[in-house]
């Protein structure tokens, strides 16, 4: 059985100040973020991402993990049919990148991200 998950590639955590949070990963990981905008803060650490997203209003869905695909309506749907429910549905959130995210029958999230300009270490 071949997978189309393609791996690990974003963790996303939500942070209710996202100025602070900012600060204080930069310290953490000794590096100063690629892209940084009000609706999401970008740093590379060691070939992957780690993005900030400002929200105060989900606690308990404050980590989510990406898992890289080529086809991200096909993954989402398929993992809707398989049983998932919405989470967040695909968007564009800048350049060609698209994310999703269902939650499991148990109710953990799993995050689906295209893309196309990651490249693995």
């Amino acid at each position: 059985m071949k997978t189309t998950i393609l791996g690990l590639r974003t963790v996303g955590y939500k942070v209710s100040d996202l100025a602070e949070a900012k600060a204080w990963y930069t310290r953490a990981f000794s590096t100063e973020p690629y892209f940084d905008e009000p609706f999401y803060v970008g740093f590379h650490i060691a070939g992957y991402e780690l993005g900030l997203m400002p929200d105060e209003s989900t606690p308990g869905d404050s980590v989510v993990t990406y898992w890289g695909v080529d086809d991200i309506e096909q993954e989402y749907n398929k993992f809707i049919h398989l049983g998932a429910t919405v989470h967040e549905t695909p968007q564009n959130v800048g350049g060609e990148i698209v994310t999703a995210s269902v939650k499991d029958p148990w109710g953990n999230i799993i995050g689906l991200i295209y893309n196309p300009e990651f490249t693995l270490p």
